[in-house]
């Protein structure tokens, strides 16, 4: 049974990457590289300089294996003895760590069964070493499928190099097993979901099992961010994004893997999973501060401006992935999504991190701090004190009633493109809106909330009369008091 499920799964693999072959575009050039082309043609010497690129990807993805249950001291030692070992042994160690798992958290986890019916919908994107893939796996489950991208440019220079497609996608799927490894370590919030992955194990191929090197990671299904249709949301989902942006570098300032820098820091390396922000790329993470011998190596370089931190007599520069990290999000999250239309009462606050951000004059605890003060007064509703008590004298009060009937008009920005629906933490704040919007005549409270807690507020300029609805709250102006429904 196990081995025909295998099977079907290598089967669906292989329907899979031919699909994605036919969706992607072909790249048309190798690019540049490091990777030195031999001469040799005999192939044993190839399989050699093979075996040597190997060699060096196993040794890049040691350190990142989680840590065992045993003592520190034990734990030391099953490590260098590892490390002293063949490469036969090394090889088969590090496929039981990264492929089975050697803890309780890995085993509900998906694995190639749930890919036996998988289907694949579109392609989310693909580069040098991986594809993407939007998928619906057994029982309709939406995911997306990361795997080797068979027409990258990565894995066309190793062919051409090596002459051997199985051990080239062993190789280049060590890009993958590193990020798998990655996401075990780096569980957060804010740091997309690995599901589950497929893959051949050591000595895979053949009798059923999984071609060796064949690896899909299974991950949750988010929504690229797309900045351009972010800048047109209202504020507060704006917030959202740089309060889980700041919240998730935060984490990374002091990860299980230490400190942790993003180095290709951008926004396409995000999604958003429920509106929540999640990261979801991991190929270019740094774990651990850089060595320096002076503090002219701890230089950070931006295009218009340059950082530099202290070299610690430790001989590293401390701080310096936070400091990276706090930079970036400043110039390519918050001075696009935070000052534009944020609250009155609070553009102080919103100015201070900006200053701050854009200094370096905070790291990232008073980052952090400064963002959950700002949320803190924007869900209590704290910032609209200077709002007069009165603003409500003028309306009227319908409860468990909505209106019906074509008095919509449209105002940006709007949670509704058909209307003006925005986000108010109490009718005193919807009513000071009404009272600013010349076309306004009545606002509803409905019964949908933000992930604030704030109401959706739907603002209209008339309508025909109202409807029960139990959910909902209608404030009209006096003057515009309609006649409600006859029993």
């Amino acid at each position: 049974m196990g081995h025909s499920l295998r099977a079907a799964a290598l089967l669906a693999l292989v329907v899979l990457s031919v699909l994605v072959s036919l969706l992607i575009t072909s790249l048309k050039q190798f690019g540049s590289g490091s990777t030195r082309f031999f001469n040799a043609t005999d192939p044993e010497e190839l399989r050699s300089g093979l075996d040597v690129q190997l060699r060096e990807r196993r040794k890049e993805i040691l350190p990142l294996l989680p840590p065992h249950d045993d003592d520190d001291d034990e734990k030391n030692g099953v490590l260098e003895d590892v490390q002293r070992s063949s490469d036969s042994v090394l090889d088969l160690s590090l496929w039981n760590e990264v492929m089975l798992g050697t803890g309780k958290a890995h085993r509900d986890q998906m694995g190639c069964e749930s890919l036996v019916d998988v289907r694949a919908v579109e392609v989310l994107g693909s580069g040098y070493t991986k594809v993407v893939v939007k998928a619906n796996v057994a029982g309709g489950q939406a995911v997306a499928l990361k795997m080797v991208n068979e027409q990258g440019v990565d894995m066309r220079k190793c062919v051409k190099e090596f002459k051997d497609a199985q051990g080239c996608r062993e190789l280049v799927s060590y890009k993958l097993q590193k990020e798998m490894l990655l996401l075990q370590r780096l569980r957060h919030p804010n740091v997309i979901k690995l599901k589950g992955h497929c893959s051949g194990v050591h000595g895979g191929g053949g009798g059923g099992g999984v071609e060796r090197g064949r690896v899909a990671v299974i991950l949750e299904q988010g929504t690229p961010l797309q900045m351009i249709q972010l800048l047109q949301t209202p504020w507060e989902d704006r917030f959202r994004v740089c309060l889980d942006l700041v919240r998730l570098l935060h984490f990374l300032s002091r990860s299980p893997l230490g400190s942790v820098g993003l180095l290709d820091f951008q926004p396409r390396q995000f999604i958003t999973v429920s509106g929540q922000l999640k990261l979801t790329d991991l190929d270019d993470v740094s774990a651990g501060e850089i060595a320096c011998w002076t503090d002219a190596d701890c230089t950070l370089k931006f295009p218009h401006r340059n950082f530099t931190v202290p070299c610690s007599t430790r001989g590293v520069c401390d701080g310096l992935n936070e400091k990276r990290n706090i930079y970036n999000a400043y110039r390519f999250f918050f001075t696009y999504l935070l000052p534009h239309q944020a609250p009155p009462g609070l553009t102080h606050l919103v100015d201070h991190i900006m200053n701050t951000t854009g200094e370096l004059k905070a790291d990232i605890n008073q980052t952090l701090e400064a963002f959950e003060q700002i949320l803190l007064l924007y869900k209590s509703g704290l910032h609209l004190d200077n709002l007069h008590p009165s603003a409500l004298r003028d309306y009227t009060v319908m409860r468990d009633m909505s209106p019906s009937g074509n008095g919509e008009y449209r105002c940006w920005p709007s949670y509704s493109q058909q209307g003006c629906v925005l986000s108010v933490h109490s009718a005193r704040e919807a009513a000071y809106i009404c009272n600013s919007h010349s076309q306004c005549n009545s606002f509803t409270l409905t019964g949908q909330k933000t992930w604030t807690g704030h109401h959706l507020a739907s603002f209209r300029s008339s309508f025909g009369h109202l409807v029960p609805d139990s959910a909902s709250e209608v404030y009209v102006k006096k003057s515009k008091v309609p006649q409600s429904p006859s029993s």
